[in-house]
């Protein structure tokens, strides 16, 4: 009987994809990863989907610096404020990018240190308050009065023999020199607790209200008497105001003075101000900075706070709760951000967490964790996202509870990124930020499920979140950009892509492709092209073109070719959903 050559049918695999599972920038990944991408999102999963297509809103800016949402946007622009779309007039900033913070019904504007009202737009402007006195043109005048600026007459400079009931005598007989009030009930000379002195001259109390804290300057004792001339010298410090009367001219603070007097020479000073500081966020009704670096002429590395309620005064120390405060920390090195996290102010440098723990009778402590911090230059990266706080770190991406911080950015590979800018709405975490060649891309974390995926090369300045929509300006255009679409002109169709990672290197068996099955949701319109890169050789083979007509299986032939391993890339513009993706494998001989 004869025998016949018989030939063995090829042996074929399906392998399919029906998880697609984002963004992951490594040289090995896993099915239904994309090696690169363009403009998908997560909204579909398991499917892959175009994300939805951005509005763009009529305000074109110049100059933008910065922008905030409180029951409107608020957006620098050009050195102007604007609020819920228009121009606050009178109100200057300089140029540059501006830190702006909510505070209450206010909004403050850093490191201009300007204000808003928003329930009152007349109320607005600076922070800080100088009042230069010549003393030439108005004469200076100091006595010693009451706390309300009532000036005490007829005060004894020897003890009377017969006092009466409420009579004052200064006390010089020992030192410091001291205010002492006569009790009929207990026959005794009682020491007066708190001596208050009233400098009063024309306009001097302009702009400040009682209880701010305030440097005195320029104050100076025209007689000879050296005890007296540093009494007057000691008034050349920081004071809090205990009554002002801009109408009388004058503003009470704490001293004593053996002798009343008028200065006619020289310029005496008020100022209120605000500190120079590199970050700054509100928590508790007070707002929190930080500072490092050299402040008139000393090193400085401190963490501030206003008082409480009061974000012009940061020098008020009346000895209560409500004061504003200041620390020095030992850690090394430059601020990098500061957030307000779960009502703690928390601060960052490359490599240490501050978290100041706020306490109702002013003894705020601050405690030091060393661990990734916020990467230098991406202060504005930190945001909160589903009661997490996410932020670029020199590392990586990181999510921080309160504890330690922990990596959530391996997806992203080993391309090192800088400058991170980033917002979250939603459940997910948005981050545009620059890589080493200069490019920017927009990537998006969705927090509940895990997964990244990469937007575009969106250059964002800033983000803010209101009413379920986030707002970002585009650095490069000027453009004010919602990217839900929910308000503004919609852009036009979004152009997407995807690039699978390195398939092939499962077994060592030589393979080819014969076909792949596409089932996909392509509405009119829309379009889709499929290209294959054989043994990462660079070059694209286009094997497949799709126009929308609806939800359907797309058969896409490919001409077998043999390869160790292949890239897949499928690229279109408008709307698509991919539910899966099925590959039909013929196997060769290993020859």
């Amino acid at each position: 009987m004869p025998y016949f050559p018989t030939v063995e049918e090829t042996k074929t695999a399906q392998q399919v994809t029906d998880v697609f599972r984002g963004y992951h920038h490594d040289l090995r990944i896993g099915d239904g990863e994309f090696y690169e991408m363009q403009n998908l999102t997560s909204d579909y999963y398991p499917m892959l989907a175009s994300r939805k297509r951005r509005g763009v809103l009529d305000a074109t800016l110049t100059a933008p610096g910065g922008m905030l949402a409180k029951e409107a946007l608020a957006y620098v622009d050009n050195g102007k404020l604007y609020y819920n779309g228009y121009e606050i007039v009178g109100l200057r900033l300089t140029e540059g990018e501006k830190q702006l913070v909510s505070m209450g019904a206010y909004l403050l504007i850093w490191p201009d240190k300007k204000y808003l009202n928003t329930k009152d737009m007349s109320d607005f402007g600076d922070m800080e308050n100088t009042v230069a006195v010549s003393c030439a043109e108005s004469n200076v005048r100091y006595d010693i009065c009451d706390a309300n600026g009532a000036v005490i007459q007829d005060i004894a400079t020897t003890q009377p023999e017969e006092p009466e009931g409420g009579q004052y005598w200064l006390d010089t007989t020992q030192t410091p020199h001291s205010l002492r009030r006569y009790s009929v009930s207990s026959a005794t000379w009682a020491t007066v607790p708190t001596v208050y002195v009233r400098i009063q001259a024309t306009g001097i109390g302009m702009g400040f209200k009682q209880y701010d804290g305030v440097k005195l300057s320029g104050i100076a004792y025209p007689g000879e008497s050296a005890a007296v001339k540093e009494q007057y010298d000691a008034l050349n410090s920081t004071k809090a105001i205990y009554a002002v009367d801009p109408e009388n001219n004058y503003i009470v603070v704490v001293g004593l003075v053996d002798v009343a007097v008028t200065q006619t020479t020289g310029t005496v000073t008020v100022s209120r101000s605000v500190p120079d500081m590199d970050y700054v966020c509100e928590s508790q009704n007070r707002v929190w900075g930080c500072k490092y670096g050299m402040v008139d002429g000393k090193a400085v590395n401190e963490l501030y706070c206003c008082a409480l309620g009061d974000f012009k005064n940061w020098n008020r120390f009346l000895g209560i709760a409500t004061d504003a405060w200041a620390a020095s920390v030992g850690s090394d090195g430059a601020w990098t951000g500061a957030a307000n996290y779960l009502g703690y102010p928390t601060f960052f440098k490359e490599n240490v967490i501050h978290r100041i723990a706020i306490s109702s009778a002013g003894a705020h402590q601050v405690t030091e964790t060393v661990g990734r911090g916020v990467q230098n230059g991406s202060g504005k990266s930190l945001c909160v996202v589903n009661e997490v706080l996410y932020y670029k770190a020199r590392e990586g991406v990181c999510a921080y509870d309160g504890s330690f911080p922990s990596a959530v950015g391996e997806a992203l590979g080993d391309v090192r990124y800088h400058n991170a800018v980033g917002g979250g709405c939603g459940g997910k975490y948005y981050l545009s930020m620059r890589d080493g060649a200069n490019a920017w891309h927009m990537f998006c974390y969705d927090t509940a499920k895990g997964l990244w995926h990469r937007e575009d090369d969106l250059h964002a300045l800033c983000f803010t979140q209101m009413d379920g929509e986030l707002y970002a300006i585009d650095a490069e255009t000027k453009q004010l950009l919602a990217l839900h679409g929910s308000q503004g002109t919609p852009e036009t169709a979004v152009k997407w892509a995807a690039e699978t990672g390195l398939i092939g290197y499962t077994t060592v068996e030589q393979k080819y492709v014969s076909r792949f099955n596409l089932r996909m949701l392509l509405p009119k319109g829309a379009k889709a092209d499929m290209a294959i890169q054989y043994d990462s050789d660079g070059v694209w083979h286009h094997c497949g073109h799709m126009e929308g007509v609806g939800t359907k299986s797309f058969l896409l032939p490919v001409r077998p070719r043999r390869c160790d391993h292949f890239r897949l890339r499928i690229e279109g513009e408008g709307e698509v959903r991919v539910y899966s993706f099925a590959k039909i494998l013929e196997t060769g001989s290993d020859a």
